[in-house]
């Protein structure tokens, strides 16, 4: 057995099991499993390995894949008799050579990350003595456009204004969509909104975004989005219930419960809204970030700004998303008359 619960080890110190209930760590859910790789390491590793996951990294989404990452590196070296105190950098070097024939050279980058952020902190605690991944170099990439599939300005219309509205279901969903688009929101972003962060300023409605990093950002509601959110609050009657999630689940009833949408539920709606549209099947949560930072630069809006509404550290990163030489590309490649 490649693995033991994190549980099973926390009952061989009830002492770092007594912190981990208070701190409210629900290591049973969120970590459920240790490697035997770091297991057979000693307690001290294992507590590191625990803390590595839970006091080091804050972010619920970055600790699912990084365990994941962690994880399969460990199972890799298992399956190969490796024990931590053998892990080199030539180790770690063939490791990343075994996953480039496997995944993509982003993924694999963000595999060597985990590694690396998870050795950094052994070292630290005095578990191991250097970072064997260090000095390990992962696979050279460049990106000067996203992939990112992106829709037109008519595309998103028409899978906005097929949506049926009738049910309460059609207008969470209209709502979310236009949120993403219109304020350039992220997934994560939006299904953790509140009601409460849809708030009135001035004379307009806001959004209140938590984004990655425990930044706060506020973004004004373009006018779609204002009209898309009243509906939906009024049908749903949530409006005064301010510290209950904005999107919910809904029941076998079709009715709304009090549970918060999970990104991976968005993405399920997403898909299935886009085919009844007969939009293209790789349509997804990202894909209306793209699409509503192309639509304003194509109608002459600013990168600069476009930057801020997006929230993002760098214009670099906004430019990826831009998609409005790729028009400009088809007219001139089309002026090859043979």
């Amino acid at each position: 057995m490649w693995y033991t619960r994190v549980n099973t080890w926390s009952a061989m110190n009830t002492e770092y099991d007594l912190i981990t209930q208070k701190s409210g760590f629900l290591l049973a859910t969120e970590l459920p499993l240790v490697p035997d790789l770091i297991r057979h390491a000693g307690s001290s590793a294992a507590k590191r390995f625990v803390e590595f996951f839970t006091a080091n990294i804050r972010n619920r989404g970055t600790r699912e894949v990084y365990a994941r990452a962690v994880g399969r590196f460990c199972r890799w070296c298992e399956q190969r008799g490796i024990g931590l105190e053998d892990v080199e950098p030539i180790v770690v070097a063939a490791y990343v050579e075994s996953l480039s024939s496997e995944l993509s050279r982003p993924t694999v980058k963000l595999h060597l990350a985990a590694i690396r952020m998870l050795f950094d902190y052994l070292v630290t605690g005095h578990v191991v003595a250097v970072n064997p991944a260090a000095s390990v170099r992962g696979p050279k990439h460049v990106v000067k456009k996203g992939k990112t599939p992106v829709l037109t300005a008519e595309e998103a219309r028409l899978l906005l204004d097929s949506i049926d509205t009738r049910t309460i279901a059609g207008l969470r969903d209209r709502a979310l969509i236009g949120l993403m688009v219109y304020s350039f929101a992220r997934v994560s972003a939006a299904v953790g909104m509140n009601v409460e962060d849809y708030f009135p300023q001035g004379r307009r409605m806001w959004f209140r975004l938590h984004e990655k990093g425990g930044k706060r950002h506020e973004v004004p509601s373009h006018h779609n989005a204002e009209l898309y959110m009243d509906k939906y609050l009024q049908a749903a009657g949530i409006a005064e219930e301010k510290r209950l999630p904005l999107f919910r689940t809904l029941d076998r009833r079709r009715r709304l419960t009090d549970r918060r949408m999970h990104r991976s539920d968005v993405l399920r709606m997403v898909k299935r809204r886009a085919c009844q549209a007969d939009l293209p099947e790789s349509t997804s949560c990202h894909t209306f970030r793209a699409t509503g930072i192309t639509a304003y630069l194509s109608s002459d809006g600013r990168l600069e700004h476009a930057q801020r509404i997006a929230c993002h550290e760098s214009a670099r990163t906004t430019k990826l998303y831009d998609r409005t030489g790729d028009a400009i590309s088809l007219d001139e490649i089309e002026r090859i008359l043979i």
